[in-house]
């Protein structure tokens, strides 16, 4: 194996230096060498290392030999470090130090294994499921520093396989299944009929879409989940909406239909927060839409540290708020 220069010994001599290395020096011989170092006893490294005193001894020996000079010199059944041990195990230490600060850069470069979590979700998640979530999340987990991304359905799809996102919040379609995401339903949620709280709709118990040929709506732009499922409402009333306009958010949304601009299809979940500006209806069975609100990942990293925390509290809220 070739190495560039990695560390300085005394008097500033490379202890490595670009060049071959022996195939006998490894970072496991090392490692034991450190471990041994520190104990000071072959029995006591052993039983750190959860290794027999025969393998410690034949690690010890071989980097010896691989090196080309002693370490250490025998006194009984003792091994007493010699001056070049000293400097092995300085130098050694420097060496597993610099290693581990490469993995760790190298990881979080990647987006993986450091304390950043980027948790992607959509807007009206905000109302209920995210800050309980990242309450839980910071208590399994305090030393997690995380961001937080409000976008559509489509685009937070889009961050999460450009590994922009660790895990996102969204809705999935009915028979969502593919290999290359991992999935953990939440809960469900109803589509219902919003209405402004004069109307004279509002008394109604609930219902169908095919009633409101007549009335403008509100809707969110393509890309947004609770568009796609308003479409599926009205497509399974048969009917072609009067949309009147589109906007980017589900608070604006309310706000267009609570000051009378049109009548919107929203997910129940956004009632108990907004009761005073809009009404929800329920829709009759023939038209009515669920969403299954779902965490998701990369399956290909399903197994980082983070993550394993993130799927732990959604798997703990989801039975929190299920039915009983």
């Amino acid at each position: 194996m070739a190495w560039q220069q990695i560390v300085k010994g005394p008097g500033n001599r490379p202890f490595f230096v670009g060049g071959a290395v022996d195939d006998g020096i490894t970072l496991k011989k090392l490692d034991i060498f450190l471990t041994f170092m520190r104990a000071g006893t072959l029995a006591e490294a052993a039983d750190q290392l959860g290794l027999s005193v025969v393998s410690v001894h034949r690690a010890i020996h071989s980097l010896e030999e691989a090196l080309k000079c002693p370490l250490f010199r025998q006194e009984g059944r003792l091994l007493v470090p010699l001056p070049s041990a000293q400097v092995l195990a300085e130098q050694g230490q420097q060496v597993l130090a610099s290693l581990d600060d490469a993995i760790k850069a190298v990881r979080e470069t990647a987006g993986v294994y450091s304390n950043q979590f980027k948790l992607g979700a959509l807007y009206s998640l905000t109302l209920g499921t995210v800050p309980q979530l990242i309450a839980g999340l910071k208590l399994r987990k305090g030393e997690l520093n995380i961001e937080l991304t409000l976008d559509s359905n489509t685009q937070l799809f889009a961050k999460l396989k450009a590994l922009e996102l660790d895990v996102i919040l969204v809705a999935l379609e009915p028979g969502f299944d593919d290999p290359e995401f991992i999935t953990l339903p939440l809960y469900q949620d109803d589509i219902c009929l919003a209405v402004p709280p004069d109307s004279p709709l509002q008394a109604l118990p609930q219902t169908n879409l095919d009633n409101l040929n007549d009335a403008t709506f509100v809707t969110l732009a393509k890309g947004f989940a609770t568009s796609q499922d308003s479409y599926r409402a009205f497509n399974k009333a048969g009917m072609t909406p009067n949309v009147v306009m589109q906007v980017s958010d589900i608070f604006s949304l309310i706000s267009m239909v609570s000051a009378g601009v049109g009548l919107a299809l929203l997910p129940r979940r956004v009632e108990a927060v907004f009761e005073n500006k809009i009404r929800l209806i329920p829709l009759t069975p023939e038209c009515q839409v669920t969403q299954q609100i779902s965490m998701v990942c990369l399956a290909s990293r399903e197994r980082d540290p983070r993550i394993l925390s993130c799927i732990a509290e959604c798997r703990s809220y989801a039975r929190r708020i299920a039915p009983k």
